[in-house]
């Protein structure tokens, strides 16, 4: 039978014949001939409409999700479809009607009752990590330009993604599902679909080429367009900002050398120099040819690349490219090649290299993300062929990044958020009090069972020389594999930790150690500022943005101090000490004073806070919230808490509601939702409120009513807006906030002012 085969496989060892899969983590001979990464030309994918979602079924080992696609009749029927997957593909899955809710407790229970269902076997929650547009592109390039087949249900899927994905008005591609159309996205997901086959004269193509033709074509795109269309042999080379892997050379004490970078970006940026200092592109095949027709206004042998570096849409252009990035730019490509010596190009493509490899074993080939994993991928293809052990690993791993969901195939934006919500989940069973039912135990204890499987026991090999934060004891945001701890992950999964193993009836899963190790590592993240980075604590100087060569994101190259971060690790720390009062007990208060110090400068004029992580001022402000409640700040006793709160009431809705628009993370402006009320935008402002303490209950209950007005007969809550953000301009979905929010703010409502009739 199938079901632990990997959907995407090497060089033609796949078809949509179903057949001949690679196993998870299965090593073959390299020596072996037949279709064990035997270097293929590119096969154009066979596209249907849509594929059978009955036969997708997804394969979850220790929180790695990875979708098959079961085209065998008996293997379908040998591994029926789960309630949670029949879900995520938006299939019929009848569930009875339950008694409706008259009380946040009814409601909370009528909650738990679907989000049960969608718990995997494991005790994780899974979900789609989708919202960003520019994700899917540079994988189907990577797969194409390292021979790696595209099995026609995947291709399939990819255009149906994509096809729903379309703008409505103009048919383009924005940077994320609610963006308008730019370059980026459209350039980019207009060649993902002719690269699975998608004819140039389909009326979807048609529409995109036409929207994309009157933004100025793929030469108007931004930097990480330019390099892809270049991997591909698209656009010439010349046309990308230089990216030296000879930065990676530079001492440490340099005050811009990569060490100092935040990790997404010196991780991207690192096989990224490799490729750019190779200047690898693919062979032109023919779709190649036809892109070179399709994607530009002028006549492909007429454009200057050299002249095109700079150009940029508009609506592309979020972080200009300053002054001084356009000067290095300028010495990097006019004078600095006659000082660059094959031998020093030889020792820093060597030492990239090395520092891709030390990614890739400390992660087991999962790597830090979807856009460095693919980009290290081709680097391996590149530097020791498609032979090569770390290319089999690359290819298995990819399937870890793409979902199915009711309108196609996506990438994640990691390669999930297990951990991260399924420690939230634990959270708001118990802010409802109803950890200890009976009825709830057996969830609870395989979530617990979960986060503690997950736990990083060990930091990685090489820490120094690799510039990697301390991780042991702490959780990543997805898998122990991915292993990249964040400071809210540890602290949410800590909170959910100490809080279930001290109630009755839990098992003591970790002991005192391994809870001691969490801490130890939490307290490694706080800045010089008093407040908390996110993957580690920030290294450089906000000058660096001044060499920001990601024109589509803001704030991309070092870490900050986050509300969100900061009151996560306040919480945890607070939680810690109520149990274990001595351990490192004069370190804890010190970092909780600073802690707090800091979030209090970091309040706006308006009592609101700024989001990094969520949309937006809302998001941000509940967490502030929750860290001035920690520290007995509230309502009646803290200006920063009565300016918090009166920030919030002045935000609601008639309808009781709560409404902020991505647009306020772009503009630094609260923005409302063009569409209304959002049921989890409400949850984050009463959850605020709650904390606060806020005296009057009339607005809290108004926006109770709402929650509980959109509750399905099922128990469900349906999907509205896009939930995150990361680094200002792009969005992210966090599906089952949906349900812990809600769930959330309606326990906290009821254990506060008891089980009332409300509707």
């Amino acid at each position: 039978m199938a079901r632990k085969d990997n959907p995407i496989t090497n060089d033609a060892a796949s078809s949509s014949s179903g057949g001949s899969y690679v196993k998870l983590g299965e090593k073959r001979s390299f020596d072996s001939d037949g279709n064990n990464f035997a270097t293929s030309s590119y096969k154009k994918p066979k596209l249907s409409e849509t594929t059978d979602r009955t036969k997708w079924r997804l394969l979850s080992e220790r929180g790695r999700h990875v979708w098959q696609y079961l085209e065998d009749d008996e293997d379908a029927e040998e591994w029926p479809q789960s309630y949670a997957e029949k879900w995520y593909l938006g299939l019929p899955r009848p569930l009875p009607d339950l008694p409706k809710a008259k009380t946040p407790l009814d409601s909370v229970k009528n909650g738990l009752d679907f989000v049960e269902h969608l718990q995997l076997p494991e005790g994780h929650w899974g979900c789609e990590y989708g919202g960003p547009m520019f994700l899917l592109p540079g994988l189907v390039v990577t797969w194409v330009v390292t021979n790696t087949a595209i099995p026609d249900h995947v291709a399939t899927e990819i255009k149906n993604y994509l096809f729903a994905r379309a703008h409505p008005e103009d048919g383009g591609w924005g940077l994320h599902i609610e963006g308008e159309s730019t370059v980026f996205g459209t350039a980019m997901n207009y060649t993902a679909l002719r690269l699975v086959g998608v004819d140039a004269e389909h009326p979807v193509m048609i529409k995109a080429r036409g929207t994309l033709h009157k933004m100025g074509g793929a030469t108007n795109g931004p930097h990480w367009a330019k390099f892809w269309l270049s991997v591909l042999g698209v656009c010439q080379w010349d046309i990308v900002s230089p990216v030296p892997p000879e930065f990676w050379l530079l001492p440490d004490w340099v005050p811009f050398a990569p060490w100092r970078w935040w990790i997404h970006m010196r991780m991207v940026f690192l096989p990224m120099g490799y490729i750019w200092s190779k200047r690898w592109s693919f062979e032109p095949i023919p779709v190649v040819l036809e892109l070179r027709k399709e994607l530009f206004v002028q006549d492909y042998a007429s454009i200057n690349w050299d002249k095109c570096r700079n150009t940029i849409y508009a609506k592309d252009n979020y972080h200009k490219k300053t002054w001084l990035l356009k000067t290095a730019n300028w010495f990097l490509v006019n004078i600095y090649p006659y000082f660059r010596t094959k031998s020093l190009v030889q020792k820093a493509e060597d030492y990239a290299f090395k520092q891709i490899q030390m990614e890739d074993k400390n992660t087991l080939f999962a790597n830090l993300g979807p856009v460095n994993g693919p980009m290290n991928l081709l680097a391996c293809y590149i530097a020791e062929g498609p032979k090569a052990y770390s290319v089999q690993r690359h290819r298995e791993r990819m399937a870890d990044f793409t979902w199915m969901n009711a309108e196609g195939m996506l990438m994640n934006g990691t390669n999930g958020v297990q951990c991260w919500d399924t420690a939230f989940m634990i959270q708001s069973v118990m802010d409802a009090g109803l950890a200890e039912d009976e009825r709830w135990r057996p969830m609870l204890t395989k979530a617990l069972e979960f986060l503690d499987d997950q736990q990083i026991r060990e930091n990685v090999d090489d820490q120094d020389v690799c510039y990697r934060q301390t991780r042991k004891g702490g959780w990543p945001f997805s898998t122990q594999d991915q292993g990249y701890p964040v400071s809210d992950c540890i602290s949410e999964a800590l909170k959910a930790v100490l809080l279930l193993q001290r109630t009755p009836g839990y098992p003591q899963l970790l002991d005192d150690q391994r809870i001691f190790d969490a801490i130890d590592t939490l307290l490694t993240y706080q800045n010089a500022t008093g407040g908390c980075a996110s993957y580690e604590p920030t290294r450089g100087s906000k000058k660096l943005e001044m060499l920001n060569a990601a024109e589509v994101f803001g704030n991309i190259m070092i870490e900050y101090d986050y509300p969100e971060c900061t009151t996560a690790a306040v919480t945890a720390v607070s939680l810690f000490m109520k149990y274990y009062p001595d351990y490192r007990a004069a370190d804890i208060k010190k970092f909780k004073t600073r802690a707090v110090e800091w979030l209090k400068t970091a309040q706006y004029p308006d009592g609101s806070w700024y989001g990094s992580w969520g949309i937006c001022f809302t998001y941000a402000t509940m967490f502030a919230m929750e860290s001035l409640s920690s520290i007995g700040e509230k309502y009646g006793n803290s200006i920063h808490a009565r300016k918090g709160c009166e920030f919030l009431i002045s935000k609601q809705m008639e309808d009781g509601g709560w409404s902020e628009s991505y647009r306020s993370c772009e503009r630094h402006v609260y923005t409302e939702h063009p569409t209304g009320s959002q049921v989890v935008m409400t949850a984050w402002a009463i959850i605020a409120l709650i904390e606060a303490d806020y005296p009057h209950r009339a607005p809290i209950e108004r926006g109770l009513k709402l929650i509980m007005s959109r509750q399905q007969p099922n128990g469900e809550w349906l999907q509205e807006a896009i939930e995150g953000v990361f680094n200002k301009s792009c969005m992210i979905s966090y599906p089952n906030y949906k349900f812990i929010f809600p769930l959330k703010a309606l326990g906290m409502y009821a254990k506060k002012y008891g089980d009332e009739v409300l509707v």
